[in-house]
């Protein structure tokens, strides 16, 4: 049976503008029963790395914030800490970033908090039946909240394909040491040519992993279980992750983790895709190449499956942009996803999470 997605164009009038849209959205996608007076509800966004433009736009996401408040939710935004070393590699640096690209509470009414920690490692083991894990570890605050709100921008991604609901549960809502497991197979590696020796990775190795001489530090990947700790401690991005995984098994690997996070909140939990500023890379980089299509409007949905095969359905049927990263499919109805990645086969991402039953790829789209 299909699944309803709504959807909504850029075109506004004084009859309405773009935020009564996302309230409809919401609205028409049932957000009145799943939130009730009192209920933690984590609206999970990218905060957007710093020099990034393209994040979903913090003033849209007040008016999400206004709209679970009417039913006497209390809402609170929040992201996980990044894998690499980057300006949001934990919590402290990753909420400054936030305010400076604009979420701070004055702007959208909802106070911000880190869903895995100071240091990314807060999570729950969640047991699941997937092909690859038989648990995965999803960050704690994400699990404690009463519903779940997922805001996306769906963009291109060059991993997989494109980067939209399933990408924000499976990686956006994974603690350090769950990213780990969907990007990489091998320990973490120490730059000779950075590394001072100053021992910072030796304090936060746990597993005795680490070796520090005077020539640097050591990693043994015999000892090495994954955690990441040692990344994001290392002062002098010395310490790095080795990004081996194939993509075809991330995707699977980021849908197994999407299912665990919506697991028994599978009906307190809303998805809201942004089709705005379709960059062709992740919001992780600190920029933002030129939109591949022009912005199409706004989806929403309570099965992210059924969402972003809808959002991608979508962009395909949009004129491509030329001059821009995008090398083929210009014309309505081609592959604008393998025209930045002609490697990359989006659809396993979407075929492994309908596998899991966390969604279908059938779905009925529905414009407000």
């Amino acid at each position: 049976m299909p699944s309803t997605v709504y959807f909504s164009n850029m075109r506004t009038s004084k009859e309405g503008n773009l935020f009564d849209k996302i309230g409809k959205l919401m609205e028409k996608s049932g957000l009145a029963g799943f939130v009730s007076s009192g209920d933690l509800v984590a609206v999970k966004i990218h905060f957007g790395e710093k020099g990034n433009h393209a994040f979903v736009r913090p003033i849209f996401i007040r008016r999400v914030v206004e709209e679970i408040k009417k039913y006497g939710g209390l809402p609170f935004l929040t992201d996980s800490s990044t894998l690499y070393p980057g300006e949001r590699k934990n919590a402290v640096a990753a909420l400054t970033c936030a305010v400076e690209n604009g979420f701070a509470y004055a702007v959208v009414g909802a106070p911000l908090i880190m869903c895995d920690g100071l240091r990314g490692q807060s999570a729950v083991d969640v047991p699941i039946a997937g092909e690859i894990f038989d648990s995965v570890k999803i960050a704690s605050e994400i699990i404690e909240a009463d519903s779940l709100v997922a805001v996306s921008h769906f963009k291109c991604h060059e991993l997989t394909g494109f980067g939209g609901a399933l990408k924000n549960l499976g990686m956006g809502c994974s603690s350090r040491d769950g990213k780990m497991q969907q990007h990489s197979t091998l320990a973490p590696v120490v730059s000779d040519a950075l590394c001072t020796a100053c021992g910072a990775c030796l304090k936060a190795c746990v597993h005795g992993a680490i070796v520090v001489t005077s020539e640097g530090a050591r990693i043994d990947p015999d000892l090495c279980v994954g955690c990441g700790r040692c990344v994001s401690f290392c002062p002098h991005k010395a310490v790095t992750v080795q990004w081996n995984e194939a993509a075809s098994e991330l995707m699977k690997k980021m849908a197994e983790y999407a299912h665990g996070t919506v697991l028994g909140k599978e009906k307190s939990s809303l998805f809201l895709n942004f089709i705005t500023q379709v960059s062709p890379a992740c919001d992780c980089y600190g920029h933002a190449d030129a939109p591949i299509v022009n912005d199409i409007g706004v989806c929403a949905s309570t099965d992210p499956v059924a969402l972003d095969q809808a959002c991608a359905d979508l962009v395909n049927a949009a004129p491509g942009n030329r001059n821009t990263a995008l090398k083929s499919g210009f014309e309505p109805g081609e592959d604008k996803f393998r025209g930045v990645y002609p490697a990359i086969d989006w659809t396993i991402q979407l075929d492994h999470a309908e596998k899991l039953g966390l969604g279908t790829r059938k779905y009925t789209l529905v414009t407000i």
